[in-house]
């Protein structure tokens, strides 16, 4: 399950179209091909994201992540 204290690198071994997904939102998960610093929250809010929208974003990867678990 993807949190809000997941780490980027964590994510994007995770779940590499998050990658994709952040940047539509304006949010850089890599830089130089290598995963930033830090934690989910802290990018988003960093990048004016309000609490709610981070619980959003969240609750987005995780679909995310369940429909590309499903996925053969």
């Amino acid at each position: 399950m993807i949190t809000k204290e997941i780490t980027i690198e964590e994510l994007v071994t995770v779940l590499p179209e998050s990658v994709s997904y952040l940047m539509e939102k304006g949010i850089r998960a890599l830089i130089c091909g290598e995963p930033i610093w830090g934690t989910l929250e802290e990018i988003v809010l960093a990048k004016g994201y309000s609490p709610e929208d981070l619980d959003k974003i969240v609750d987005e990867l995780n679909q995310l992540k369940n429909k590309s678990t499903k996925e053969p």
